[in-house]
């Protein structure tokens, strides 16, 4: 403030001259320069969307910084006044938009997981249709048919509807927030006030021919800027208070927000043609700059089109994965299992057909089931269960191809669908996952407490007749898996047990076997290792 204080003494004491007019531009532009610095600080100390709300500010204070060069240029270089239809007019005019369009960025609340906010493609609609508007009213009576008068009038009109439109989002803000963040958007709230009605009666008495730079109208002007310096410090270590609050709908409200822009469009060509008081020929740029901006904003929303559909199948890609995958241990679950082995089955009965390498067409499942798990529960609780199931699975995963799928087939219980394989071989897989499982104690709530448990496994191969594919089907197959997987059981656990065709003759222990009584079957067991505790 001793900056501006030093001004109005300038003013006081100085007359009219090169050195009051130098003092007077380059104090302005001291301080919106501290204004871009305070702010351009908070940006570098953040990150995220509070990052962004900074740099948007940022932006504006450099398009303002940009028009006060000029200022300067013409000033003290050319040493003449700036025309009063110039085109840097444009740089004051639009330093509001990216301040405003940080401010719809919410920065008091931390975006939720969902994460919206204010996409770049429509800021740049609402961007395009603010400098739209500015070409629609100001710049066709700056160069196409030139008339000050309009070109004052309706500058000044839109710049003010942009100060209250600002000033109107604040106090909304400042309404719903408390605490630090409600004082700086009051504060924010002041100082847009002041300087709106500081550049105000300054443009009115340069409209009114009265002004010269270094005239009071520049103390009120200059002592704005550096309310917003003093913004810019107050809103140091300002963080996010909550969680944004239906942030969906918001960002559909900011969405909606651009659309409408889009759609004004030919509401307000049709007024310039109804328009009977313009020249033809501005009634003529009109309509051919909203044609012209009406393409350039389609363009837009394409783009935009193009990238919520990448978005809305990245986001059914991931929904998909998700129901096909086992929450808890992050392997494959039932339902994988239902929408991919049709197409293995096919693939395993059209390598017969054909006549395929034997040892890569058949298909092997096998059904694991962890032993005495209720034990583990009841002695150790869920929390223990459920981290030696995700163990129990990486182990299961470690011994099996990676063509293979392994799928959590219901509480302590596994599917292996090991495909492209042999059933000569079905016996070497059985084994690993034995040993992967049993070998090695699995550590409970500390390294020093360890426990060792083992699984039983029954499996069987499909097609069950190589001789006849297609006379057996997948379901009755995976039946005969889990009788292998109760005989397992049965026998004393820790083993696996292949249920295999048999010979047409009864076996001797077939009527002690919980087998499918239509099927003549051998049975093929094979034992884990033997653990060195069993609690």
């Amino acid at each position: 403030m001793s900056i501006t204080l030093a001004l109005a003494l300038a003013c006081a004491v100085l007359p009219r001259g090169l050195a009051l007019t130098a003092i007077s531009d380059l104090v302005c532009a001291f301080l919106m320069l501290s204004a871009l610095l305070a702010f351009a600080t908070n940006g570098l100390a953040t990150q995220g969307r509070s990052r962004l709300f900074w740099m948007l500010q940022v932006m504006g204070w450099a398009l303002w910084l940009g028009d006060q060069l000029v200022w300067i240029v013409w000033d003290l270089f050319i040493r003449a006044r700036m025309p009063a239809m110039y085109p840097a007019d444009v740089l004051l005019f639009q330093a509001g938009a990216p301040m405003l369009a940080g401010l719809l960025l919410r920065p008091h609340l931390a975006p939720s997981e969902r994460g919206a906010r204010l996409g770049i493609l429509d800021f740049f609609l609402l961007l395009f249709w603010w400098l739209y508007l500015y070409i629609f009213f100001v710049v066709c009576w700056q160069y196409v048919s030139p008339n000050q008068a309009n070109y004052d009038r309706n500058f000044d009109w839109l710049y003010n509807c942009g100060a209250f439109i600002l000033i109107a989002v604040l106090g909304v803000f400042w309404h719903q927030t408390t605490g630090r963040w409600k004082i700086f958007y009051a504060l924010f709230g002041f100082a847009v006030l002041f300087n709106s009605i500081a550049f105000a009666v300054l443009n009115k008495a340069i409209e009114r021919d009265v002004y010269f730079t270094g005239s009071w109208y520049d103390v009120p002007y200059s002592a704005s800027f550096a309310a917003f310096t003093l913004l810019g410090l107050a809103g140091r270590e300002l963080s996010p208070s909550e969680e944004a609050p239906h942030e969906s709908s918001y960002g559909s409200w900011v969405a909606s927000l651009a659309m409408l822009a889009v759609l004004s469009l030919p509401v307000v060509a049709v007024s310039a043609l109804l328009d009977r008081t313009i020249p033809p020929q501005v009634a003529r740029f009109r309509i051919l700059l909203t044609l012209g901006t009406m393409f350039a904003m389609a363009f837009l929303i394409f783009l935009k089109h193009h990238r919520l559909n990448q978005e809305l199948k990245r986001t059914n890609d991931i929904l998909e994965e998700a129901s096909l995958t086992d929450p808890m241990t992050g392997i494959r679950n039932r339902r994988y299992f239902s929408a991919t082995i049709e197409a293995d089955v096919s693939q395993s009965l059209r390598s017969y057909s054909d006549q395929r390498e034997p040892r890569t067409r058949d298909l092997v499942f096998y059904l694991i089931d962890a032993d005495n798990f209720k034990q583990i529960n009841d002695n150790y609780g869920h929390d223990v269960g459920d981290r030696i199931l995700v163990e129990m699975s990486h182990r299961i995963s470690s011994a099996i191809r990676h063509s293979d799928v392994l799928l959590r087939w219901g509480g302590e219980e596994f599917l292996i669908v090991s495909r492209y394989t042999d059933r000569r071989e079905a016996e070497t897989l059985a084994s690993r996952v034995l040993v992967a499982v049993g070998g090695t104690p699995f550590v409970l709530r500390s390294p020093e407490e360890v426990l060792y448990r083992t699984c039983s496994i029954g499996w069987a191969a499909f097609p069950w007749l190589p001789t006849d594919p297609g006379s057996v089907s997948y379901e009755e197959v995976l039946s005969l898996a889990d009788s292998g997987l109760r005989r397992a059981k049965q026998a004393g656990k820790n083993r696996a047990v292949g249920v295999l065709p048999g010979d047409k003759s009864p076996s001797p222990t077939a009527k002690h076997n919980p087998l499918p009584d239509r099927f003549d079957v051998d049975v093929l067991a094979t034992a884990g290792p033997i653990p060195q505790s069993r609690p």
